[in-house]
C-alpha cells in the first residue's frame, strides 16, 4: 500500500470541496462536510498536518467505489409484452 500523502485541514478542505462535499456546520475546530449519505469530519487546525486515519477516510469519500460506477444491467429493463 502506497504511503498517504501529508495533507493540512486547508488542502483537505480543497479536495472534498472540489469533490462536491458541501461544508453543513463546524462545531469549535471541526468543520463537517457532507455528499448525498457520505459525511466526514476535518479537525481544523491551521498548520498542523493531519492525521493519517483522517486522511484515509477522506481519500475513502472522494474516491467513488467500483460498485458506483457499474451500470445496470440491461436485463433489469422491464420487458414489453
Amino acid at each position: 500500500m502506497p504511503k498517504l500523502p501529508r495533507i493540512t485541514a486547508k488542502e483537505a478542505e480543497k479536495l472534498l470541496l472540489d469533490a462536491g462535499f458541501l461544508l453543513i456546520r463546524s462545531k469549535g475546530s471541526h468543520r463537517i462536510y457532507s455528499l448525498a449519505e457520505t459525511r466526514v469530519v476535518v479537525p481544523f487546525h491551521s498548520g498542523k498536518i493531519l492525521h493519517p486515519k483522517i486522511i484515509r477516510q477522506i481519500f475513502a469519500a472522494i474516491q467513488p467505489t467500483e460498485a458506483d460506477n457499474i451500470a445496470p444491467d440491461e436485463s433489469d429493463e422491464p420487458i414489453d409484452e
